[in-house]
């Protein structure tokens, strides 16, 4: 038998062994549409850019989760935003906080500024201020920013496929529980071990209504860092008036590649321009909310929506301005001067 067809055999049968050693919530499925690729022009655009949105692995994917499973992992990340000169992301899960897997990153890939966010839901105990403390006090201190519910918000919860299932409540007849203005009191409170920072407050998937008033509250109790999660798209679906209200406040916007991407986009770069001009470039943060499976690699999502507002008019200073600039200051930390 020829060598190269013994090696082809050889081939396959690993490849065969390694599937059959995988679980099958890992393996490769062909999507059924070509994911999208950036531009090298594109790629120029991230240069020190901080991803506010990265859904990384090790994160859970299973019968008992909505989420899809993740394309990449927290070290992989790292390695595709050193080779593109951005400066860092800042890891999400909505199950579980993350400075931990800041803190490794930064030990395996010095220079990429990893940072760690908490979700308030479930398997946190929702609003749960022990969760927030115990957060703060992660070796490292690159704990950043805690989210209102996510996943697990009544908001998010009552649009999904099982309206029915347990939700974190934040509000009830238009005001906000006494848990939520407890948490919002913690975050306010807790500064980072080791590093001494604030945090951030992230409004998660509240409904519009909702994280009004919670940035009310937060900037009551002096929280100064606030982000609007993905605000245009669901489950959030805040108008341009509510945008106006928040930013008035003090919060920022954040607008999502993966709103504008792919098969899932619900948003065209021309809305997201229209916002840019009605908001201000200095109140909108520009994140991937990307490193699903069968969906662009964060760093290419930001790209993708990079490229897609520079064509629509965005300037590349305003997208400066809203892919590192602003979220450096959402996370306390220095901007960059522009190179």
């Amino acid at each position: 038998m020829p060598k190269s067809i013994n090696y082809r055999l050889y081939l396959l049968a690993g490849a065969a062994l390694l599937l059959s050693a995988t679980p099958v919530s890992a393996q490769v499925v062909i999507p059924a549409q070509p994911i999208p690729v950036p531009t090298a022009a594109d790629r120029l655009l991230l240069k020190d850019v901080i991803d506010l949105h990265a859904h990384l692995d090790p994160d859970s994917f299973g019968p008992n989760s909505a989420q899809a499973a993740r394309r990449l992992d927290v070290f992989q990340m790292a390695q595709r935003a050193r080779r593109l000169g951005m400066r860092g992301f800042v890891i999400k899960q909505h199950y579980d906080q993350t400075a931990q897997l800041a803190y490794v990153t930064r030990q395996q890939f010095p220079g990429i500024e990893a940072f760690g966010q908490l979700c308030l839901n479930l398997t946190v105990g929702g609003l749960n201020v022990a969760a927030i403390q115990h957060f703060a006090e992660v070796k490292g201190g690159f704990a950043r920013i805690v989210a209102m519910p996510t996943w697990d918000s009544e908001n998010n919860v009552r649009s999904s496929k099982t309206p029915d299932h347990a939700f974190v409540a934040v509000s009830r007849n238009g005001e906000l529980l006494p848990e939520t203005k407890a948490a919002i009191a913690a975050i306010a409170a807790a500064r980072t071990r080791d590093t001494g920072a604030s945090f951030a407050l992230s409004t998660g998937h509240i409904a519009a209504s909702e994280a009004l008033l919670v940035i009310r509250e937060a900037r009551r109790q002096g929280i100064e860092r606030i982000v609007v999660t993905h605000a245009a798209g669901p489950p959030v679906n805040m108008t341009l008036d509510q945008m106006r209200e928040a930013v008035s406040m003090g919060a920022y916007i954040e607008f999502v590649g993966g709103f504008t991407i792919g098969e899932h986009a619900i948003l065209t770069p021309q809305q997201v321009l229209e916002a840019v001009r009605a908001l201000g470039a200095d109140h909108i943060i520009v994140s991937s909310d990307g490193g699903q499976m069968n969906r662009p690699y964060p760093d290419d999502m930001m790209a993708l929506f990079a490229g897609q507002l520079r064509k629509a008019g965005v300037t590349s200073a305003e997208l400066h301005t809203m892919m590192a600039d602003n979220p450096a200051k959402l996370l306390g930390i220095p901007v960059k001067a522009k190179r």
